[in-house]
């Protein structure tokens, strides 16, 4: 009993100080919240990977970890199904997400995109985009442009009004994603900077690469915070990096504490000691960090992407449980418990709250199938061609197609 009267006594202290005004920058090799030292411990989570009405208790997971930030991206091809039709509601309400994160007492990193990889249908681009003549994403490409512009005026309206400088969690809000891995148009990326700022992103911007010199000479931007990306090797990392950037925050913008699985291989399995090894190191030299993923939840519907292997192309699965500190259910892991000591023992700032009880799990009776019929009875009717058409020429952006030759 008194254990949860200090959990909510906590939560609503955090409430108090988070709803007022603050001030997010950096100096040196310090991030600084409200002109004092501050040390990201990040967590990332996916608004649509997670049922809304588990949000919360997801959130509160991360907090009871040790965590003080969220990070998510957000998904184009969940907000804008067809050209210029936006949905924002329900569990495409991004805004709810973040304002959830910040009643648990949590600041919030956004992934704007435009593209966000994720092992996400097309990088999170909507299929329509195919449809549209010339165009060339991730590129200088001007129907690409206008499409991105719309999009991120569209977010802004969303997520401006909650960056730290309006008094919500936001403090820092990514360009592009991971772009040094693709390409190296700076002309492109700082157009995709400028639209994201016009889109109502006044605060601290940055990019997100691999620590390989090629990779942050292609992605970075001179006047954009530059973190990377790696699943292991912190300080190898970050002498790498120390000879591209000095004299600037350092931070591991995705710490891959575990990894995504193909159809036809085995479920992901990790190194739990490693990471939290990995971990402390980081936390011990001032090394701000965001675990991608604390939580993956599942990639629903047709929304999981495919990866080249240089074997094949090779789909994803639904779950994207990712081996990750809380699994796919919800469920707290041993190595979530490892993750929290090393946090707890090494950040006196972090808040020591429980976390909540795992939700129960449904049970469902045996019941049997009473009626049954044929497939192509239930097929709507044909379209012919001489050539087999593209999802996009049939107007479709995803679910199954029967090609029948005649």
């Amino acid at each position: 009993m008194w254990s949860k009267i200090a959990s909510m006594l906590a939560a609503l202290a955090s409430i108090a100080i988070m709803s007022s005004q603050h001030e997010f920058s950096w100096s040196g090799e310090n991030f600084l919240l409200d002109g004092k030292p501050f040390l990201i411990r990040s967590g990332e989570m996916h608004y649509t990977r997670i049922p809304r009405p588990y949000w919360r208790d997801r959130l509160l997971k991360a907090k009871a970890m040790g965590i003080n930030t969220l990070c998510t991206y957000v998904f184009w091809n969940s907000h804008e199904t067809s050209p210029g039709k936006f949905d924002f509601t329900g569990q495409n309400d991004v805004a709810a997400f973040v304002k959830e994160a910040q009643s648990v007492g949590l600041w919030v990193i956004v992934r704007p995109g435009p593209y966000v990889c994720s092992e996400w249908e097309w990088g999170g681009f909507p299929w329509w985009l195919a449809t549209i003549p010339g165009i060339k994403v991730r590129d200088l490409n001007q129907p690409f442009l206008k499409r991105s512009e719309i999009y991120l005026n569209a977010v802004g309206k969303q997520l401006a009004p909650l960056l730290i400088e309006n008094g919500g969690p936001i403090i820092m809000t990514q360009v592009e994603n991971e772009y040094g891995s693709f390409g190296a148009d700076h002309l492109y990326m700082e157009t995709i900077r400028d639209q994201i700022k016009a889109a109502g992103f006044t605060g601290q911007l940055f990019t997100s690469d691999g620590p390989g010199q090629g990779m942050l000479r292609g992605g970075t931007l001179p006047d954009c915070l530059s973190v990377c990306n790696f699943g292991g090797g912190p300080k190898g990392a970050f002498e790498e990096f120390a000879k591209f950037r000095k004299n600037v925050p350092k931070m591991c913008g995705e710490f891959w504490a575990g990894w995504f699985d193909h159809w036809g291989s085995d479920h992901a399995k990790t190194n739990t000691k490693s990471q939290v090894d990995d971990l402390a190191w980081m936390m011990e030299n001032n090394v701000s960090f965001s675990i991608y993923m604390l939580h993956g939840g599942t990639t629903f519907g047709y929304m999981n992407g495919a990866n080249w292997t240089g074997d094949g192309y090779r789909p994803d699965v639904t779950n994207y449980d990712y081996d990750s500190a809380i699994d796919e259910a919800g469920r707290l892991t041993p190595k979530w418990h490892a993750m929290r000591e090393a946090v707890l023992s090494r950040c006196p700032d972090a808040e020591k709250i429980e976390p909540p009880a795992s939700l129960p799990m449904i049970s469902i009776p045996k019941f049997q199938l009473q009626k049954s019929g044929s497939l192509f009875s239930q097929l709507p009717k044909p379209k012919l061609s001489e050539r087999p058409m593209s999802f996009e020429e049939l107007g479709l952006g995803r679910d199954l197609l029967c090609i029948e030759r005649r």
